[in-house]
């Protein structure tokens, strides 16, 4: 597909259909929010080192993680490490979890790291860009661009960012998270954050031109 040229049958007749979506990305991420006690009597039960609650924890987490460590490490083969020492680090650091944020950050925290020290181990070099530079002023980027070909479109252009970038991304786009629950993911202030997500919306625009750009 052209990055270049929306989808005819994206543009300014299908505005409405997208501001649905929008809404229903919204929903879904109050409706995750909400099951948050859920993941902490979970969290409760691998404390206690019962073996059930943390298959039920790995099960709801791995697509999850999954999707968002392709996102990070662009190997394939090194998801499934990644995600299991994510998981296998939440079963041994269970008791060092005190509660002072929701257990998705804290283990999406865990996850960006065994990532990046997977990079790290590959040896791959990216291009990166200094956080000081001038962030953006507008508010955060609405949790959408879930469904069709403006999620294919906007996974594609993600392939040109930086990891810290796509790291952003993925959570706003994809994981319903705002900036100060990103910045203890990636443990990194939140204007740095803001900074990252300025240059990665900006490479995206220039990316996405047109309609699919308008909605970043």
């Amino acid at each position: 597909m052209n990055l270049c040229r929306a989808p005819r049958h994206l543009r300014m007749q299908d505005r409405e259909s997208l501001t649905v979506q929008v809404t229903m990305a919204r929903q879904r991420a109050a409706f995750e929010r909400s099951g948050a006690p859920k993941d902490g009597e979970l969290l409760e039960g691998i404390k206690a080192r019962d073996m059930h609650a943390f298959e039920r924890m790995y099960r709801a987490y791995q697509p999850r993680l999954a999707r968002f460590v392709i996102n990070l490490v662009h190997r394939p083969e090194l998801v499934e490490e990644v995600v299991n020492d994510t998981m296998m680090a939440v079963w041994n650091s269970a008791q060092n979890f005190r509660g002072a944020s929701r257990v998705s950050t804290w283990v999406f925290g865990i996850a960006y790291r065994q990532a990046m020290k997977a990079r790290r181990r590959w040896d791959m070099p990216v291009e990166s860009i200094p956080d000081n530079e001038q962030p953006s002023l507008e508010d955060g980027p609405d949790d959408a661009l879930r469904l069709g070909q403006a999620h294919d479109a906007l996974v594609a252009a993600m392939d040109t960012l930086t990891p810290d970038h796509r790291a952003v991304v993925d959570l706003t786009y994809f994981h319903g998270m705002g900036y100060r629950e990103i910045a203890e993911i990636v443990d990194c202030p939140p204007e740095t954050v803001k900074t990252r997500m300025f240059h990665a919306r900006r490479k995206l625009r220039d990316v996405l031109a047109g309609d699919l750009a308008d909605w970043l």
